[in-house]
């Protein structure tokens, strides 16, 4: 797929041309919104939200894909990207701990936000944006220097030990006063990114046995007729593969199981459409080609009778399947995100939603989360659909379809040695590594 065309894929040029548009609108979340002094990006398109790390890690890799389709230039993409790192390596952003950062910081200081926590895996979305414009921008101009240099260095101060908190496995976090938070990085999640990185650092990396640890919480599960490594929620299945090609290379895991992480996607992407074409919960709008259950924005909290049953509707949750929660709400951008794995299943269903339901989208490509289910306010029997955007939605459509379209991000960070000493730490073996 490294540049491969979508014809390969049963793709033709409308439908092409249809990814292309909306990838160039979802960019607009990261030119427009982030802040000119600090380069932070919001949240969410919420009045008064504050930068999300996440979202600001994710929006350094899509300047990256901004200047590579001529969107912005080189040089404005360039300078972009290091006000961002300066904001993290000497601004206020940088007073985390161990080399973390705040979860959520103020849009123009940069000062921890909400009372938020360090968090571990937000950070690691600073981390691979950083690495990624690093990998890009190479260039002898000063400021491209900078970048690299910038992003080398935030990298390397953050302490995985610490991290640790003296156990085995990485802390999810920690907050002043009360310290690391209870819960641990374990089984299979988005984490799997944040061990590589962790396991590639050149200065404080976690011992191989940390991975060890991770990965032997592993559930396998057999859903409609496809073993998979479960996770409920189709981001779980797609945030690593943002940065990471794990086509063709394997773990000790999946070397067991004869597959790897790309193919376990693949099924998942499957299962998420069997399970809507089943629809147990009897949801409205649910069939072939509608569906798309992750974390996402929803229309409660509520509890409401609809066509004579009580249903529960819930706000930001973690929805999965097959054993929910599900209330109804869908996320096309999480079926966005899932181009790379089923590309001709991707394209007809956005193409479905886009038909069906039109309000979903808009200047900014996709909203965040519609639900058909329930009762609509404004706009009675069309269901809800969320006012906004999240940039943790947002950027994993702008970088999936460039890994489909290009490879792009893909092979810069094959070109990155930490991501290569990590995945090779981890005991990943074949297809590229190798090579």
């Amino acid at each position: 797929m490294d540049g491969a065309p979508g014809e390969e894929y049963g793709l033709t040029k409308e439908r092409r041309r249809g990814l292309a548009e909306l990838q160039n609108r979802t960019l607009r979340y990261f030119v427009d919104l982030a802040d000119v002094e600090s380069g932070l990006v919001p949240d969410s398109t919420r009045e008064n939200a504050p930068a999300s790390i996440a979202a600001t890690g994710l929006g350094l890799s899509c300047l990256v894909v901004a200047c590579e389709r001529g969107r912005i230039s080189r040089r404005e993409a360039s300078r972009r990207v290091l006000r961002t790192l300066r904001t993290f390596r000497d601004g206020p952003a940088a007073d985390g701990r161990g080399g973390f950062f705040y979860h959520f910081l103020d849009m123009k200081s940069g000062r921890r936000a909400w009372r938020s926590e360090v968090s571990t895996i937000d950070t690691c979305f600073v981390l691979a944006g950083a690495l990624t414009a690093q990998r890009y921008f190479d260039g002898d101009r000063g400021t491209e220097r900078e970048v690299r240099e910038l992003a080398d260095a935030i990298y390397r101060r953050v302490d995985w030990r610490w991290a640790l908190a003296g156990g085995r496995t990485v802390s999810h976090g920690w907050t002043p006063g009360h310290g690391f938070l209870r819960a641990r990085w374990s089984g299979y999640n988005e984490a799997l990114l944040l061990q590589v990185l962790a396991l590639g650092s050149p200065t404080h990396p976690i011992p191989r046995a940390s991975y060890a640890a991770w990965t032997e919480t592993y559930r396998w599960k057999r859903l409609y007729g496809l073993d998979v490594l479960y996770a409920g929620p189709l981001f779980i299945h797609q945030l690593p593969h943002v940065w990471i090609d794990l086509r063709g290379i394997r773990d000790a895991p999946m070397r067991e199981r004869g597959l790897d992480y790309f193919e376990n996607s693949r099924r998942a992407t499957l299962v998420q459409q069997r399970y809507a074409i089943r629809n147990p919960r009897g949801l409205e709008g649910y069939g072939e080609h509608v569906w798309g259950l992750t974390a996402s924005d929803g229309p409660g909290p509520a509890e409401l009778e609809v066509d004579g049953r009580v249903r529960r509707f819930w706000d930001y949750r973690a929805r999965g399947v097959p054993w929910g929660p599900d209330d109804g709400t869908l996320a096309p951008w999480a079926v966005a995100a899932s181009l790379p794995f089923a590309p001709g299943l991707v394209a007809r269903t956005l193409e479905e939603i886009d038909r069906r339901y039109p309000e979903v989208i808009s200047e900014l490509g996709y909203k965040c989360s519609f639900n058909p289910t329930y009762p609509g306010e404004e706009k009675p029997g069309r269901g809800w659909v969320s006012k906004g955007y999240y940039g943790l939605d947002q950027g994993p459509v702008v970088l999936m379809i460039e890994n489909f379209r290009s490879g792009l991000i893909w092979r810069l960070m094959r070109s990155c040695p930490y991501v290569v000493r990590g995945l090779k730490r981890a005991g990943f073996r074949g297809g590229w590594l190798d090579d």
